[in-house]
């Protein structure tokens, strides 16, 4: 069936991807003005979005290509929050960023055995910590419950700006002198578009028509998320740990406690190979196990007993080549654009890539950042390896 558009002067906009970049990219286009339809094959941030930590920084990123990004988007997530109420709506608030050495104590081993006159870490972290260092302030870094804040997001969108969601797997782009013109869903639908955004994160290389221009494979990360008995004793302080097991070797896992009174860690990811299905995805029970021996050994609050184990997940994280998002216009067909590659910093730069996205597809004057550097013309005449 064919679905057209009534005639009219608003861009018709198809965004496939139901993620963080695809929902802050039909978000700005139907705020814009735009007609837009979401196509999403599963459900809305179900995967990555959904179970990402929802870390932000303004500098985390500076010195590197996405520092502008980066920054444009941490201070549209301050007006977006004024906007949409994200205090209550999606957990947003600032938050202090420490820098902390833990090591995994024995199990007969007392808590509260953290180096004498470590004053600046949090009272609830109990454990046998060491060398603790602010790496971030409430100016520089904050949170946002990611799952809530693109449910949010579209909701929004969805209730004022009239975006369409469509729940179905994008089959092909149907390209006419090469401009694209339509989208065609599994089992024949089809949607007219004058331009079509893909934002399908680590699914991207499973679109052929991409997949034979650049790479983006998906960097399995784990996570799980606890929840307290006493979560008032936990401060607003984001932990990034060097974490030194008994018999294995130190990891980097990170530790986020929610203003929903939840606690999230997330470290252990390697490569694999993304399944077709978001809803296949599952953690590997070593890695879950590791974080849990992670959480108590940072915190008592955080043993078994005392907080109730509400999630034990991992998502794909899309990466690059050569480690810098793609946004733009694919070369080659008029009208289609790409906005993958974020890799760990989805959630802090999905804003600002939904914005200049919008202000590409509209053909305005660009006013959040340059794309030029994420652009997938900087893959022509390289040769495609398959790894």
């Amino acid at each position: 069936m064919d679905d057209r558009q009534q005639p009219g002067s608003k861009k018709r906009v198809v965004v496939c991807g139901g993620g963080i970049i695809g929902v802050c990219t039909a978000y700005f286009l139907a705020k814009k003005g735009a007609a837009v339809t979401l196509v999403e094959k599963s459900s809305v941030a179900c995967a990555a979005s959904g179970k990402a930590g929802g870390f932000l920084a303004l500098d985390w990123c500076d010195g590197g290509p996405v520092e502008s990004l980066a920054r444009a988007s941490f201070n549209l997530h301050r007006s977006l929050s004024e906007e949409l109420n994200g205090p209550d709506s999606y957990g947003y608030r600032p938050l202090t960023t420490l820098s902390i050495t833990v090591t995994e104590s024995g199990p007969s081993s007392p808590s509260g055995s953290k180096s004498s006159g470590d004053s600046m870490i949090p009272s609830w972290v109990d454990g046998a910590t060491r060398g603790p260092r602010t790496i971030g302030t409430t100016q520089t870094t904050a949170q946002v419950h990611p799952q809530l804040f693109t449910r949010t997001l579209l909701n929004t969108a969805v209730e004022k700006y009239g975006v369409e969601v469509v729940i179905g797997k994008l089959e092909q782009l149907r390209v006419e002198e090469g401009r694209v013109g339509s989208v065609v869903l599994e089992g024949g639908r089809v949607i007219e578009s004058d331009s079509v955004v893909l934002s399908l994160g680590p699914w991207t290389g499973k679109f052929e028509m991409l997949a034979s221009m650049f790479r983006v494979s998906g960097l399995k990360a784990h996570s799980i998320v606890l929840e307290p008995k006493d979560p008032g004793a936990i401060t607003p302080h984001a932990l990034f740990l060097s974490f030194h097991p008994q018999g294995g070797k130190a990891m980097d896992p990170e530790v986020y406690p929610r203003p929903t009174g939840e606690v999230y860690i997330c470290g252990m990811s390697a490569e694999e190979e993304v399944p077709d299905d978001p809803e296949q995805i599952v953690g590997n029970p070593a890695s879950i196990a590791m974080l849990k021996r992670v959480g108590k050994s940072v915190s008592s609050h955080l043993r078994e007993g005392e907080a109730r184990v509400k999630a034990e997940q991992a998502c794909f994280l899309p990466c690059t080549d050569d480690g810098v998002p793609i946004i733009g216009e694919v070369p080659g067909m008029k009208g289609c654009y790409v906005a993958t590659g974020h890799s760990c910093w989805g959630i802090l730069n999905g804003p600002a890539t939904g914005a200049a996205v919008a202000e590409l597809v509209l053909e305005v004057r660009a006013t959040i950042v340059d794309l030029s550097r994420f652009s997938p013309a900087r893959f022509i005449g390289r040769r495609r390896v398959k790894v």
